[in-house]
């Protein structure tokens, strides 16, 4: 019944005053330690989880992703991968609005910023889909939809949170995810397709490219294809770690951003700043997670409800089933990694624990099923983006169009339910 209150209060705490997600965690978790405790216990128990979460190799793994998506951020990669897509896809009916879409998923391998994703390819894409006539509810929904691909598509700063808090390997959670990213990738293509067949002048198409052009354009994607390339082939051979990868990735964006000149100083310095800002607003968020988390597991909430699940007489299947909804539901009111880091002391024990679900799967299918959180109502927070960046659409227009787009993610999120190995084949590879 403590954990109980204590999640209603942390609940009030972030809608009705609107504090942020980590303070609220903490202020709440802290609360009922010396609530089931005693204050020096609580204090206590807090220095020593504290201690032991931030004293982990692991969480260096953060800044050097988050700066690599910075520094190509600020070095303009993400307009080369778009003129890449934009000469390839750009001819066809909804052609810009692929391509939009896929540069919005090779941007978010290197970014693993929903947000980030979103405000740049925003300003990128939109004047080339005003400038061919597309419908403001196409071209919004694209970008919005797009963003959350950040979260999927590795690297994921979600995962890489998820893989420490819970244990597992960083590594095989990026490879697991990244089918079933690419899998939405193709889609939502394929949902702008089918919309512009049945509804033409919603995107029609761009100008006709020369198959030279279309060769020219490749090396502007060779920026993205490399950082990618050897973030991952790393983590699979076990050439490094991690945060080794993340370091690595780092240095090779600043690496080709001076060689092409494309980086300024105060380019370069702003990158640091926002790389400094993102991390510390994640440490928050997992210092507050790990104080409520440790309060949870005083409470005895989650041992109590995982026998309880254990016990009931419907498939476990039903139970994923419940699980998934729940998700889905928080996913759109609250962010995706503050309700991960949230609910895991809760469900992990019951899914992975009790039923013996495999935690890879678990991990990627809770980030997709979350991450569409990021375009719906009320919070959207990719949504929000797209109408902040461009004052002529509402933000009701960008919800309406990503309506469009939900039966792409219950489509991947079916697929990875029935078929377990979309998720698990490639990491039952990595060492």
């Amino acid at each position: 019944m403590t954990g109980l209150i204590g999640i209603i209060l942390l609940l009030l705490l972030m809608f009705l005053l609107e504090l942020p997600v980590g303070f609220a965690m903490a202020i709440v978790g802290f609360g009922g330690l010396v609530y089931l405790l005693t204050p020096a216990a609580a204090l206590g128990t807090v220095g020593i989880e504290i201690w032991s979460t931030f004293s982990q190799y692991g969480l260096t793994v953060i800044p050097p992703f988050i700066l690599m998506g910075q520094i190509c951020f600020y070095s303009g990669v993400n307009k080369r991968l778009y003129d890449t897509a934009y000469t390839w896809l750009g001819r066809t009916r909804g052609g810009l609005a692929m391509a939009t879409i896929v540069a919005c998923a090779g941007f978010s391998a290197i970014c693993g910023s929903n947000t980030a994703t979103a405000a740049t390819m925003t300003a990128v894409a939109f004047p080339e889909m005003k400038k061919y006539d597309y419908k403001p509810i196409l071209s919004s929904a694209a970008v919005a939809c797009g963003s959350t691909l950040g979260v999927v598509i590795p690297p994921s700063v979600v995962l890489i949170v998820y893989g420490i808090y819970t244990q597992q390997s960083i590594g095989k959670l990026f490879w697991g995810s990244l089918i079933p990213g690419l899998i939405l990738t193709v889609l939502f293509c394929l949902t702008v397709y089918l919309i512009c067949v049945f509804r033409p002048e919603m995107g029609p198409g761009g100008p006709r490219t020369t198959a030279i052009q279309k060769i020219k354009s490749i090396p502007g994607a060779f920026e993205m294809i490399l950082l990618f390339a050897l973030v991952m082939a790393g983590l699979y051979r076990g050439w490094y770690t991690p945060t080794e990868a993340g370091a690595a990735g780092a240095v090779l964006a600043i690496l080709l951003a001076l060689i092409r000149r494309n980086l300024t100083w105060k380019g370069f310095v702003a990158a640091i700043v926002d790389t400094l800002k993102v991390s510390c607003m994640i440490i928050v968020i997992v210092t507050g997670a790990v104080i409520f988390g440790r309060f949870l597991n005083v409470s005895g909430m989650p041992a109590q409800l995982a026998g309880w699940v254990a016990g009931l007489p419907v498939a476990p299947w039903v139970i994923i089933a419940v699980i998934l909804i729940i998700y889905a539901i928080a996913g759109s009111v609250m962010d995706a990694l503050g309700f991960l880091l949230v609910s895991i002391p809760i469900f992990f024990p019951v899914v992975v624990d009790k039923m013996g679900v495999d935690p890879i799967w678990f991990g990627v299918t809770l980030t997709l099923v979350t991450t569409m959180g990021a375009i719906t109502p009320p919070v959207g927070i990719s949504a929000y983006v797209v109408a902040g960046m461009d004052k002529e659409i509402p933000l009701g227009t960008v919800f309406k169009g990503v309506i469009w787009f939900i039966p792409a993610y219950v489509i991947a999120i079916t697929l990875l339910v029935i078929l377990p190995r979309v998720a698990l084949f490639l990491p039952s590879y990595v060492r």
